[in-house]
């Protein structure tokens, strides 16, 4: 039998508002959420175990295989016809990304200064690997490419008008829009992955989007570079239409 289930990826930079979003869509009633399936491959392909909060747990706790992600996991059998996938960019190192092909792709992004003030509380000097920009604008092109026009999504507009952005949001997913996924009980959520401890913090508080604040401090000297590069490319992934 043909595939029927709608597999949503939100591919995310992080210290984003993923987290909430997943919580949004866990609202629905025709939808499975999953927490960041692809952490554990990272970790386990990169050196990103020295330096991520809770390494050795998230690595004990996931499957590592990417092959094996995304065979049983992505493409996994869910109860619900729908199943939404909260990833991270970054995390699409060193597997084949044709699975994308099976999956309706969309980009979350945020301004980059709020990102790395953000970010750099946990990860003290992060790369453009670890902030996934570059990232997010190569699966832009690869997913145009293999014949797909993914929808990129500025965070901050979400947090402006919740309501619209995400009506609009479901419109490309070709989802009716569900006012449940404006609103969610505060605290954990079964379905948060190991790492929750160390990021949710914030998120675990709300019960709904919260309004945007852009952050007034300053980004510290060693970043600056990383935040010009961040912006070049964030510019261009607001561009993309």
């Amino acid at each position: 039998m043909p595939d029927t289930t709608k597999r949503i990826c939100l591919w995310s930079s992080p210290r984003n508002i993923s987290t909430a979003l997943m919580y949004s869509f866990a609202q629905r009633k025709d939808t499975t959420v999953v927490d960041e399936p692809l952490y554990g491959h990272y970790l386990t392909s990169t050196d990103a175990d020295e330096y991520h909060p809770g390494a050795e747990d998230i690595i004990a706790d996931q499957r590592n295989s990417a092959e094996e992600v995304i065979e049983e996991v992505i493409f996994g059998s869910y109860e619900t016809p729908v199943v939404f996938f909260k990833q991270m960019t970054h995390h699409l190192v060193d597997l084949d990304w044709t699975f994308l092909e099976g999956t309706v792709n969309v980009i979350l992004t945020r301004e980059p200064k709020d990102m790395l003030l953000s970010y750099s509380k946990q990860v003290a000097e992060p790369t453009m690997r670890d902030v996934g920009y570059a990232k997010q604008l190569e699966l832009v092109d690869y997913l145009k490419g293999i014949g797909q026009h993914p929808m990129v999504i500025d965070s901050k507009e979400i947090l402006m008008n919740p309501s619209e952005k995400l009506s609009e949001l479901c419109s490309y997913l070709a989802l009716p829009f569900d006012e449940a996924m404006l609103s969610w009980e505060a605290g954990p959520r079964p379905e948060d992955g190991v790492w929750a401890p160390y990021w949710y913090d914030s998120v675990h508080q709300s019960t709904e989007f919260n309004s945007y604040k852009p952050k007034t401090e300053t980004v510290p000297n060693q970043l600056r570079d990383l935040l010009v590069e961040c912006e070049e490319i964030y510019q261009q992934l607001k561009g993309v239409g």
